[in-house]
């Protein structure tokens, strides 16, 4: 048995050693997978059958037996409208103010309100004969707020979603409250007057606003309400940029102000330099000085000496010949 067994093993040994064998292990490993996917999404797998054309269904063809309502696929964009049903009629009393304006009309776009003045954000609007109004909605919208205020005379804003929001003062006889969802048109209240602009008298203060930031509403009047944030966009890479040229400039007047400083501390080293060569200079002009005083001492001493010893000498030749003439007397 147990020699059966080892030539069994020793076969099986032999067969696997073979170059041929394990690819077409592999290969029926792959088919067999293969296989099993396709027949599992086969199986899963729901074809329905195409909807059979008779002659009794074919008015549901054509759609004359629709009865269904209609789903809307895509929502219309809305253009900015004035806030009143008749354009015609009204008129500005006061107008947005505009940084870019000229003199006169910023000037115009203040309210006055006792002594002080107060930029308009928005536009005041008024009939010509200074009647009463309805005040519309000037997009679709969600309410987010009505207030009475003394002040303003009342005030209503609507959220129209991506930032942008309208707002209504100086208005009365409220038709919406708080959480109504309102379309383009719809009535929201009557014109009113307020305390912060009485020269208005019966008016409606209109505001439009973009990321809480005013805008001037007659540059958006007609226009659609991409428009409000095309131009949100292009005043963030403005910003953006100068921001950038901001930091660029500052950068640039740091390295400004780098190189001057090491130029001051550069003259600073050359001044300090020339001193220490000054310095060095008159030290050694004056050991210079110092030198030539005692060569000068030495030569004085020198010629002191020489001139003390030749008087000795001389005063030395002169006592023999005294002596001599003195023995020449005495002879």
């Amino acid at each position: 048995m147990r020699e059966e067994e080892k030539n069994q093993s020793s076969q099986w040994k032999k067969f696997l050693k073979k170059r041929w064998v394990y690819p077409a292990i592999y290969l029926a490993s792959a088919a067999l997978l293969i296989s099993g996917i396709f027949w599992f999404q086969a199986a899963n797998k729901k074809v329905a059958d195409p909807p059979g054309v008779t002659e009794n269904n074919t008015d549901n063809l054509t759609g004359n037996n629709n009865n269904d309502d209609a789903v809307e696929v895509t929502q219309p964009l809305e253009n900015v409208d004035m806030p009143v049903a008749n354009q015609d009629e009204v008129e500005y009393v006061t107008e947005f103010f505009d940084i870019n304006a000229s003199e006169e009309e910023l000037e115009a776009a203040l309210i006055v309100d006792g002594n002080k003045y107060h930029p308009n954000l928005g536009v005041d609007i008024a009939k010509k004969d200074n009647s009463e109004f309805n005040v519309l909605a000037a997009l679709s919208g969600k309410v987010t707020a009505v207030r009475n205020d003394s002040l303003l005379g009342n005030v209503i804003e609507i959220d129209h979603g991506k930032g942008v929001t309208t707002v209504y003062q100086s208005v009365k006889n409220f038709k919406v409250q708080e959480g109504d969802s309102v379309k383009q048109g719809d009535v929201l209240a009557t014109s009113g007057t307020s305390q912060l602009n009485k020269a208005a008298k019966t008016h409606l203060h209109f505001e439009i606003r973009k990321d809480n930031q005013a805008v001037n509403p007659q540059s958006y009047f007609g226009q659609p309400v991409t428009s409000l944030e095309a131009d949100s966009n292009a005043e963030e890479k403005s910003n953006e940029s100068k921001d950038d040229s901001e930091m660029h400039e500052e950068k640039s007047n740091e390295s400004k102000d780098n190189s001057t400083m090491e130029e001051e501390t550069n003259k600073f080293k050359d001044n300090s330099t020339m001193e220490e060569e000054t310095n060095k200079s008159k030290d050694n002009s004056s050991m210079e000085k110092e030198t030539d005083s005692d060569m000068e001492e030495s030569d004085d001493q020198t010629k002191s000496s020489d001139e003390t010893k030749s008087s000795d000498e001389t005063n030395s030749s002169d006592e023999p010949m005294k002596d001599t003439s003195n023995l020449e007397i005495q002879e």
